[in-house]
């Protein structure tokens, strides 16, 4: 696997673009992504309740073996979530207004949003803002760069990513974009995600080689543990690279699912890293789990404890909240025979030591918190199971951003 420079325009046959179109008050707040020919497409979608309406939209067009995707056009700024039967109308529209361009069914079309919650869209300004979008569609770099702005709203970078592999001696590109800063908690949350890829791959094994990465990369970050009514990760792949169709599990799927595996994980981690008010990333390492399911449950309470969060802002080793959140992650596991060590490029301290305190150096443990990244690794003796998740901390603008989020 080689990582290139590129996004989603780098796979064969694939435009995209971001525009402003005025949803926004001044940033970019439109984006579509347009395959040369009909995709196969699987997605993966929140698991809040309250659904947006655009997510309604997708789990419908995605379900169906048979259905193919075309584009996909997101806008930011305003979530069209709960909105009634008027934002799943919108949702249709939209499909319909980018359909009509593209020369497909409005079936054929995806549709995102993200922003804020409970408010109608701007149908006018939104179908005005695609028929002027279209038209500036490109494959070039920049186009995909574009295109992954004005899917941000509290994000402070775009984040993109781009791999090529080889399958039956042809290459394969697979380029991602995602927006996510807060509203972000373990099952996926603010957060978009789309995938693009120029791969030849049955609607199963996509499906499947995507609903296996999820679990290990979008569902284990957390930035403030509320779940969105709109995530989305969506993927799109054309076959334009004319590899042999992988149609089941052998050498040729575990290069393309371990491909799309590195493009979720560097996406999630990304949208951990830009946590709203995020001065520190946090990766919490979890070994000698009794399960899979313990590991990663108990690695999420960690980087979902707000007093723990609040705790790597002021860069204070205070790691009975790491245990402290171990106890009430719902895991049943032996206190005693716990070790926990903080670490950094600043080095690395043991604070506990088979469920011993350790009498540790106040002034190696501030040096190494100092640093951005901040490494928690936890070892257990239930078992052989590992999960790793990330977060951030918890910081003054966290609050302040969130305060003022609708004006």
């Amino acid at each position: 696997m080689n990582i290139i420079k590129g996004n989603v325009t780098t796979p064969k046959g694939f435009k995209a673009i971001g525009n402003f179109v005025g949803l926004k008050k001044e940033k970019k707040d439109l984006a579509i992504i347009l395959s040369d020919t009909e995709c196969t497409a699987s997605g993966c979608f929140t698991q809040n309740i309250v659904k947006a309406a655009p997510v309604l939209w997708d789990i419908e067009r995605v379900k169906k073996e048979k259905n193919k995707i075309k584009a996909v056009v997101v806008n930011s700024g305003n979530a069209n979530a709960c909105t009634g039967t008027k934002g799943m109308k919108d949702a249709d529209t939209t499909a319909e207004v980018l359909a009509n361009l593209s020369g497909c069914k409005k079936e054929n079309i995806l549709v995102a949003s993200t922003g804020v919650i409970g408010v109608n869209l701007s149908m006018d300004t939104l179908i005005n803002g695609i028929k002027s979008t279209y038209p500036l569609l490109s494959d070039s770099y920049e186009s995909g760069v574009l295109a992954a702005e004005a899917i941000m709203t509290t994000d402070t970078f775009a984040k993109t990513v781009c791999v090529e592999i080889e399958i039956s001696g042809k290459k394969i590109t697979i380029g991602g974009m995602a927006k996510g800063s807060g509203m972000i908690n373990p099952n996926m949350a603010t957060m978009l995600c789309f995938i693009t890829t120029d791969a030849k791959i049955s609607k199963e094994m996509l499906d499947k080689a995507l609903y296996e990465c999820i679990p290990d990369t979008f569902n284990m970050i957390c930035v403030d543990g509320d779940t969105s009514t709109n995530d989305t990760v969506l993927v799109l792949a054309n076959g334009l690279a004319e590899n042999d169709e992988i149609t089941e599990e052998n050498s040729d799927y575990k290069t393309f699912s371990d491909a799309l595996f590195y493009i979720n994980k560097t996406l999630a981690i990304s949208c951990a890293k830009d946590g709203e008010g995020a001065t520190k990333l946090m990766e919490v390492n979890v070994t000698g789990a009794k399960t899979k399911s313990d590991a990663r449950k108990i690695a999420n309470s960690v980087v979902s404890s707000n007093l723990f969060k609040a705790a790597l802002f002021g860069e204070d080793a205070n790691w009975g909240r790491v245990l402290c959140s171990m106890g009430y992650s719902g895991v049943n596991f032996n206190p005693s025979e716990v070790t926990i060590v903080f670490k950094s490029h600043g080095g690395e301290i043991l604070l506990m030591d088979n469920g011993t305190p350790i009498v540790f150096d106040e002034e190696l443990a501030s040096h190494i918190l100092k640093e951005h990244d901040i490494f928690i690794d936890i070892k257990l003796k239930e078992g052989s199971e590992t999960a790793t998740a990330w977060g951030c901390d918890l910081t003054y603008d966290y609050v302040k951003i969130n305060g003022d989020y609708r004006s």
